[in-house]
């Protein structure tokens, strides 16, 4: 989310905001823009998190684009090149770092703020080490964490410690405020020193993730994104929360305390964002082409309309890579079939027994999708043509599969439990797995889950897993930054340090390519980082963990009532904080 975000992606050049476009009325023109009316957002499921420190998927951070601020982001762009290129968001430039690559000094934009419950406040770097902090809350941590526990000096020594605390309001409050990351200092309000303990390139794009973002003191009298938490959500970006009804609808109205000079990344030109949740993919796209809706938040076109809208040649419609791959994990704990996911050749023979190209055409064609066989897919540093499973145009290979099957001790096939996302064309994606898969003596149960659900709460419960509620489940995963972004991928799902991680659902693990894995963090040249990310790739794919089978893009569409349309890459859609509405 859509795919999880390798919890995404990135962007650039500041489209300074002018200080009149609050202030003025409806209709009236805002330099290259128009403010004021309501943006319509239309979808299917709620998002997963308010909380940015605990948010995970790709759609939630076009809501955290809105509200919340981190010290550094991204531009809008239909060019590719400005849509990766880090830009200072609260920070006011990205530093270089000093301390031969360990250290990184970040300055505060002066008149960046809190929607504080006492007026608003300016953010400071106590709060920004406070976010840091609440990352590793033995409550409800981030999935992210993985990326900053080891790499930020002090960080795994303070997460430690939050383990031990009991997950209270005044336990968890208590440990923040007193104890300090050793690495992270704050000489004064404005000034924040980072100090890592290696060298790591993609350091950076890291802090442009939302879970990254600092925390207001106030929050900390909440549970971590719990309904007090969302009832009193403190806003740092132009929109704060408004109305809400879970699972039903969710208005951002405009943050007062936000000003537009100290944001060089949002314009924020509408009055109002309304979300609608519940809906279905055709109803959607119905209400974008007859105006009744302006944008999709979670929603797939469903290929017999992308066709159509293919086929006539609509201005409206843009696709975006993100990355972006979707595979079948398999469950290598479970006791189901007296454990015979654990048996590589099991693995191998799903992996030949799956029709990719057949899950391509599913999904809207070769122009939309392509087949994949790593755990990378096409845009990420270390992405190469490989296939260590082979078959005739991807489309599967039955007679190796059940040759494997038999090898294994399974002549007559084996049945397996496949929960999918009830939405948009996944339950065709998993009929047509379940074909494929039948085809080599593979039978597949398949359960549906609601979206919303399926991976907050059903994929991620560690007991779902060791019982065997799954044998195989579809998922997907979207880098959280761009070309470099391979650690993004590897680290959350196919690294393991002894302590489980959110998204590695069977605690994967392989030596040598965590070892190649570190060598290309610390690597320098674009050259070397792309070898050694792509015999990670292969060593995984020996071990077949998971069962790839799609790279694709993301396929936009608005209604004609929206200008500046301009994708914001962690979000993979166009930007709520900037587009405007001409109805």
């Amino acid at each position: 989310m859509h795919h999880l975000s390798g919890i995404t992606r990135l962007a650039l050049a500041g489209l300074m905001a002018t200080t009149s476009i609050i202030a003025l009325p409806h209709g009236v023109a805002a330099q290259d823009g128009q403010a004021g009316g309501t943006l319509r957002i239309l979808g299917t499921a709620d998002i997963d998190h308010f909380d940015p420190t605990s948010a995970a998927l790709v759609t939630s951070n076009n809501f955290l684009r809105a509200v919340t601020r981190q010290l550094i982001s991204y531009a809008a762009s239909t060019d590719e090149t400005v849509r990766i290129t880090p830009e200072g968001d609260l920070a006011t430039e990205v530093p270089q770092p000093t301390n031969d690559g360990l250290t990184y000094t970040f300055k505060l934009r002066q008149g960046a703020q809190w929607n504080a419950p006492s007026g608003a406040r300016q953010i400071t770097s106590a709060d920004f080490e406070r976010g840091i902090k609440r990352m590793c809350n033995p409550l409800l941590g981030s999935a992210a964490l993985t990326y900053y526990q080891d790499l930020i000096a002090g960080l795994a020594e303070f997460c430690a410690g939050f383990s031990k605390v009991e997950p209270t309001v005044e336990a968890m409050k208590a440990y923040i405020e007193g104890n300090d990351i050793a690495g992270i200092e704050t000489p004064d309000d404005q000034t924040i020193v980072i100090n890592l303990t290696q060298k790591a390139g993609d350091f950076i794009y890291m802090l442009s993730l939302p879970t990254s973002a600092p925390a207001p003191v106030e929050v900390l009298d909440y549970l971590p994104d719990s309904p007090d938490y969302r009832n009193n959500f403190i806003a740092s970006g132009p929109y704060t929360p408004g109305a809400y009804t879970p699972d039903s609808s969710l208005q951002l109205v405009r943050n007062p305390a936000w000003t537009p000079e100290s944001d060089p990344l949002r314009k924020a030109y509408v009055d109002d964002i309304q979300i609608t949740f519940g809906l279905q993919p055709d109803a959607v796209l119905q209400q974008l082409q007859s105006g009744d809706g302006d944008m999709t938040f979670d929603i797939t076109i469903p290929p017999a309309i992308l066709q159509l809208l293919t086929a006539t040649g609509d201005e409206k419609l843009m696709t975006v890579s993100s990355g972006a791959t979707a595979f079948l994990f398999i469950n290598t704990v479970s006791e189901n079939n007296n454990g015979a996911l654990r048996d590589l050749k099991v693995r191998q023979a799903l992996n030949y027994a799956i029709d990719k190209a057949a899950i391509v055409q599913q999904s809207g064609g070769p122009t939309v999708g392509q087949p994949v066989n790593g755990i990378f897919g096409p845009g990420v540093l270390g992405y190469h043509d490989f296939d260590l499973y082979p078959s005739p145009e991807a489309k599967g290979d039955p007679a190796k599969a059940k040759e494997l099957l038999a090898e294994a001790g399974y002549p007559d096939g084996i049945t397996l439990k496949m929960p999918f996302r009830n939405q948009n064309n996944e339950p065709a994606i998993a009929q047509t797995i379940q074909a494929s898969m039948a085809a080599s003596g593979i039978t597949l149960e398949l359960t549906p889950v609601a979206p919303a659900d399926y991976y907050s709460k059903f994929m991620t419960n560690p007991v779902n897993t060791k019982d065997g509620t799954w044998d195989i489940a579809p998922v997907g995963w979207t880098p959280d930054w761009a070309g470099g972004s391979a650690r993004s991928v590897f680290q959350p799902q196919f690294s393991f340090n002894g302590t489980h991680q959110t998204y590695n659902y069977t605690d994967y693990n392989n030596p040598k390519a965590n070892e190649l894995a570190q060598q290309a963090i610390n690597a320098t040249t674009p050259e070397e980082v792309a070898r050694l990310w792509g015999q990670v790739d292969e060593l995984v794919m020996a071990d077949a963990p998971v069962v790839p089978y799609l790279a694709n893009k993301v396929v936009l569409y608005r209604s004609a009532a929206v200008q500046n349309f301009q994708p914001y890459a962690l979000g993979v859609q166009g930007d709520w904080t900037n587009v405007w509405i001409q109805r």
